[in-house]
């Protein structure tokens, strides 16, 4: 089955050019989260690549108790659209609650489904009814065929723009596997597919009260997914990952990412 192309504003699902979901993993700071958009839409430009900016407004699934969380739907969700506006790019963020669904549907162009959250039928349905764009990200204890079940829970609450995102799959103990066919299988079905590459190298748990990872690993196995013929890549960019809040063993160091984003884009047309 031909993947349908799906548009959100100036970034196409399908197109020409991969498509890229960019940004920290969580809002730090109002001055940090707009540092970040403003630099990464620079490097955009340059590239001449449109981009969909993320950046979550709360890690609830954090591992320890201790974990540093972010600003909260209805402050995180108003950051995030003002941002939006003034770089006039889409943006996106993660969903936990319906009633979180509902903040995020009067400001957010995206709502993201967290993986653990992707069978979830009350937060699928009210992700549907804001009449958003809706990325699922497929669970970590799922198959690719079993995206079906989540696809028609979509179609019927009434939602026709929707993609997902393959972030790995449980492989053992605090690892992560990625398998590359769960992208063609996705795609041959007829749904979009992004690649995320910043989860599919985390060691959920690796590091006893936090998340580790192999960060150095995210660039190549993006290439990989590229290269497979996923739709774009989804990735993590911190100024200081050393440094950074949440997830800081996985993103991509912010000074790296030209050089990548010019390798996804070479990849892509070569495959295309």
């Amino acid at each position: 089955m031909k993947t349908k192309q799906l548009k959100i504003s100036n970034v196409t699902l399908g197109g020409k050019q991969p498509a890229f979901i960019l940004g920290p993993c969580v809002i730090e700071s109002e001055k940090f989260v707009r540092r970040m958009a403003q630099k990464i839409a620079a490097i955009c430009a340059a590239e001449a690549l449109p981009f969909i900016f993320k950046a979550s407004y709360d890690k609830a699934n954090r591992t320890s108790i201790r974990s540093y969380r972010g600003l909260g739907a209805e402050e995180g969700c108003a950051l995030l659209a003002d941002i939006g506006r003034e770089l006039n790019v889409p943006v996106t963020t993660d969903v936990h609650s319906p009633a979180e669904a509902e903040i995020a549907g009067r400001h957010i162009d995206v709502l993201q489904v967290p993986a653990f959250l992707c069978r979830q039928t009350d937060l699928l349905r009210a992700a549907a009814a804001t009449g958003r764009v809706v990325n699922v990200k497929k669970g970590q204890f799922l198959a690719p065929g079993d995206i079906r079940n989540i696809a028609e829970k979509l179609q019927s609450f009434g939602c026709a723009k929707f993609f997902f995102t393959e972030r790995g799959t449980t492989f053992g103990y605090n690892n992560l596997v990625a398998d590359m066919r769960s992208l063609y299988w996705i795609r041959q079905a007829g749904y979009p597919i992004i690649f995320d590459a910043t989860h599919s190298v985390q060691r959920p748990g690796g590091a006893g009260d936090a998340t580790s990872g192999d960060g150095d690993l995210a660039p190549v196995l993006a290439r990989a997914a590229i290269a497979a013929g996923c739709d774009g890549i989804f990735m993590e960019v911190h100024e200081n990952p050393a440094r950074a809040l949440s997830d800081g063993p996985n993103q991509l160091p912010l000074k790296q990412l030209p050089k990548h984003l010019r390798m996804f884009k070479a990849l892509h047309a070569v495959v295309s």
